[in-house]
């Protein structure tokens, strides 16, 4: 483990996969190797690209990752795909829309499999993102997984939130109501070319003027792009420089990251005393005979709970 952690510290890709493929894995060197790094961490910027399926996020984040390539800057980019219901792994892999960058070695993908975790990010997505940072990347692109209105987890990993819309579909709809719509820094509507674009731009704007105001004062930006062409990038790039600036000059960066680290220790802490209380539970008689008293209507779910914890 220290010669994996020194490898990838001085940005080896392949010490960076083999450290990732352990998390997503559960090994336990894992937690070893995070703590290692950890205080190497901090550096990089990260993005949350979040949104309904088929709005274009990974078109989008390809597009960005040309133009920061075309700049020097390293980037990495981890993707949430669904899972596999046989296998457990991912389905989608949203890499083969990233395939013009597979041989630049300024560029790190990665795919990950949601495995069922709610809220449109792996488990392991935190871990990923902090083992990316370390080996030095400038820059993460995170795409969550794409399930709609319940994928507000990714304000909890990222510096910066970017909520891809598109005209003219239902899923668009349900994206204006209030648990997306609250997390997003950036807003794109993509597809500009949609005759129905001009409309939804003055719905969502009319949406955000009944939200409360962002950190520090923040006026979120609506945009539309045409990702496949690239045209409406490089307002995107700039929106998303300017919302690092604002919270640099703010603290917000600090306060934003502090209250990210403390939602993802506690996630921590609840999967690990889920896994042990699962253990600890399994083939146990009397659990068992709880259930049935469940099955039975004879005691309430909440008050089995409390029994088991009790």
């Amino acid at each position: 483990m220290d010669d994996l952690a020194k490898r990838l510290l001085e940005g080896d890709r392949r010490a960076l996969a083999r450290a990732i493929s352990l998390v997503e894995n559960g090994d336990p060197a894992a937690a070893g190797l995070v703590a290692a790094v950890y205080p190497h961490t901090g550096g990089a910027a990260v993005t949350g690209f979040t949104g309904p399926p088929g709005a274009g996020k990974s078109t989008l984040i390809a597009a960005l990752v040309r133009r920061r390539r075309e700049q020097g800057a390293s980037v990495a980019v981890l993707a949430i795909d669904p899972s596999s219901p046989f296998s457990g792994g991912a389905v989608l892999g949203d890499r083969i829309r990233l395939a013009e960058h597979f041989l630049d070695g300024g560029v790190f993908i990665r795919s990950m499999a949601a495995r069922g975790a709610l809220g449109g990010l792996a488990e392991a997505a935190l871990q990923t993102l902090l083992l990316m940072d370390a080996s030095g990347r400038a820059e993460i692109e995170l795409e969550t997984v794409g399930v709609g209105q319940g994928e507000v987890d990714v304000a909890g990993h990222a510096d910066t939130v970017v909520l891809v819309l598109v005209p003219g579909s239902g899923d668009s709809v349900q994206a204006l109501k209030a648990g997306v719509m609250e997390i997003p820094d950036v807003i794109v509507v993509n597809k500009r070319e949609h005759p129905l674009t001009d409309l939804f731009v003055r719905e969502i704007r009319g949406v955000l003027a009944l939200a409360p105001a962002q950190e520090g004062g923040w006026q979120i930006p609506v945009l539309t792009t045409e990702a496949a062409s690239g045209d409406g990038i490089e307002d995107l790039e700039a929106a998303i420089a300017a919302h690092r600036a604002q919270l640099d000059s703010s603290g917000g960066l600090d306060e934003r990251r502090r209250r990210n680290l403390r939602e993802e220790v506690l996630a921590l802490a609840t999967a690990n005393h889920r896994r042990e209380l699962e253990r600890r539970l399994e083939g146990d008689p009397s659990f068992a005979a709880t259930i049935e008293e469940v099955a039975a209507r004879r005691l309430d779910p909440a008050s089995a709970a409390r029994r088991l914890v009790g």
